[in-house]
């Protein structure tokens, strides 16, 4: 009889499985998953001791009004007892089982209904919604953190309430007051959901070229056809009621990006009293069979003459799609950091428990055979580096954050046009950068656990699989790249960029001279993004090229420069407060690992960028 010995908790033999041989086999224990746990400590630290982020609050009235730390932390403990206690259990029955297409219509997986009406009636889904239309109105600072718990308890699950808040996002900005007080409630309360409908089999990154159209009523309605694809929560049964947001063309609009339009077309027609009426002529075709998130319905939504409404003016599509998207963005950026940290979790408390060899220095457990793999330089590597890009990441999204709140509710113009400049430029740096080391950092777990972490059982292989679309979808890592050096960098000739610089300079030069072993390196970093951000700005004069030659490497350059700051700024504050416990004590740990071990790989980054583009065109197209 063959055994299979697994590590962790075991349980007596007895549970016999049968090979195909016939070999019966007897296993032990299944191995689970770590239970989640929200990183409520570190969010707290983030938010309240190195931003101080009730003082920006007070400075923007509308914020004031709503929210102040108690509340935030408040809001955020009960929704770590929710992500972690209804739906993080949910995370690998639902990759098992997936979602399945019928006759046109979708069941999500077992648990999954039950579990989003626990979460809508907790009000999660307008977390950071219009409270004139029954949203809780908090700002990004505080649903990035909620975005976060979600995605990391459940990915699949997370993404259909991010959809409908990124669609009520865009039509609370430009739809007419009639459709928003006729839609938004149910939006927000989770009784209805949201979709996004942008892509076309032939039109992913290019939406100028889209072929769906829009033929007006004359009772102001307009008929809508084509296909889109790729749509998250396109159908599902969640909800009562899908909202989708389709782009498409009118008759007369003009070629290109410009002669887009965005359209309001309800699944369910609703009635003036706001009951729901028959279903529009629009329909789910099928759902695709992917790598990951396999609880998540990504559908092939068919038009067919469907009844919509159009969202702001005709030919102004993007700019309303826009209003969402830097949201979005960031939240896909989010939902790598989410990734990363569930498989952080998973790997240190393995690390901690498996018992494998002797430390260099002899042996630590002595009452052990071995001893914990924790104590190994090279498992400790890789959790540092987990733990740097983490706690690095979750303090620039909340940066990123503020100033979406910023430049969304301060009343001073010049302020909100700062911010405004900077969201611009650090957005495609939070989507792209974040969700690169997520794909690191899920890797790293799955190495930690060895070949259990190959094996469906501890769920580490999920979390990857699940990773890898954040670097494909709402634009692919190389456009974030292209979009941050082409348009925001190159495009504003170097302005949007200087407010980030002029902010690190201004805090190294007030920097107390105790910081210094992380300001000088940051001081080393962010001159060397100047240089190499003054060379690009002129030599993209000459050639074209070079701006798609640099891209990938400068954005990845960007991104330790920026966790360099986020790390000089959580440094400061821990070195202060490194009597008062452990917790400062493990921060300052992990700055120190983060300025030694994974800030020099800005120098290889650097020498690519500086090689140029010639080396990429040395072959003609047949010689690939």
């Amino acid at each position: 009889m063959l055994v299979a010995c697994r590590c962790g908790p075991l349980r007596p033999p007895g549970n016999t499985e049968f090979l195909p041989s016939g070999h019966a086999l007897t296993l032990f224990e299944r191995p689970q998953m770590a239970d989640y746990k929200a990183p409520l400590r570190d969010m707290r630290f983030v938010l309240n001791e190195v931003f101080e982020v009730s003082k920006l609050w007070a400075q923007l009235p509308a914020l004031a009004e709503v929210v102040d730390e108690d509340t935030a932390a408040a809001i955020l403990e009960e929704a770590g007892k929710v992500t972690g206690g209804v739906i993080a259990p949910l995370n690998r029955s639902g990759d098992e089982e997936g979602c399945s297409w019928a006759n046109g219509s979708v069941k999500t997986p077992a648990g999954f209904p039950d579990a989003y009406k626990t979460y809508a009636e907790g009000g999660w889904v307008g977390v950071g919604g219009d409270p004139v239309f029954g949203g809780m109105g908090m700002p990004k600072a505080i649903s990035a953190q909620v975005e976060e718990m979600v995605n990391s308890a459940n990915l699949s699950f997370g993404l259909y309430p991010m959809l409908t808040a990124g669609a009520c996002l865009s039509i609370n900005a430009h739809a007419s007051e009639e459709l928003k007080e006729k839609y938004l409630p149910n939006m927000y309360s989770g009784v209805w959901a949201g979709s996004m409908c942008l892509t076309e089999p032939h039109a992913g990154t290019d939406l100028g070229i889209i072929r769906t159209k829009a033929e007006p009523q004359a009772d102001g309605s307009f008929k809508i056809s084509g296909t889109k694809i790729f749509i998250t929560g396109g159908e599902h049964d969640l909800t009562e009621n899908i909202i989708h947001l389709v782009l498409a063309k009118l008759p007369d609009a003009p070629a290109g990006p410009k002669g887009i339009s965005l359209f309001l077309v309800p699944k369910f027609m609703v009635n003036a009293d706001g009951s729901l009426g028959e279903q529009n002529s629009l329909s789910c075709g099928s759902i695709e069979h992917k790598m990951g998130i396999k609880a998540s319905a990504t559908c092939v939504m068919n038009f067919d003459g469907a009844t919509g409404w159009i969202v702001d003016a005709p030919n102004k599509g993007l700019a309303a799609m826009f209003t969402m998207m830097n949201y979005e963005r960031l939240g896909v950026g989010i939902q790598g950091l989410s990734l990363g940290e569930r498989s952080y979790q998973n790997a240190v408390e393995y690390a901690r428990d498996r018992i494998q060899s002797r430390a260099p220095t002899g042996p630590v457990a002595k009452d052990k055979a071995a001893d914990p793999i924790i104590v190994h330089p090279d498992v400790r590597r890789m959790l540092l580096t987990m733990k740097a890009l983490n706690e690095g990441g979750r303090a620039f999204s909340s940066y990123v954050a503020m100033q979406l709140d910023t430049a969304k509710f301060s009343e001073d113009a010049a302020t909100r046009k700062r911010a405004e400049e900077l969201v611009a430029l650090l957005t495609p740096v939070a989507k792209a950068f974040l969700t690169d080391m997520a794909l690191e950092t899920t890797t790293h777990g799955q190495q930690i656990f060895g070949g259990h972490g190959y094996i469906r059982e501890w769920g580490q292989e999920q979390l990857i699989r699940d990773c890898r679309i954040t670097q494909i979808y709402e634009g692919t890592n190389g456009i974030q790249a292209l979009d941050l050096v082409g348009r925001k960098v190159v495009g504003s000739g170097g302005a949007f960029y200087k407010h980030f610089a002029e902010e690190i300079k201004a805090f190294t030069d007030s920097a107390d001279s105790s910081l210094a072993e992380f300001i000088e390196p940051l001081k080393g970093a962010i001159a060397n993004l100047e240089l190499m951000t003054a060379d690009l700005l002129e030599r993209t004069k000459a050639n074209p090229n070079e701006v798609g030659a640099a891209s990938v490497e400068y954005l990845q350059v960007f991104g330790y420069t920026a966790y360099a700051y986020m790390w000089a700024l959580m440094a400061r504050t821990a070195l202060a407060k490194q009597d008062q416990d452990e917790f400062y004590v493990s921060k300052l740990g992990t700055a120190r690992f983060f300025f030694a071990r994974l800030l020099p790989r800005i120098h290889s980054l650097t020498a690519s960028v500086k090689a140029g583009s010639e080396s990429l065109y040395l072959l003609d197209a047949a010689q690939f």
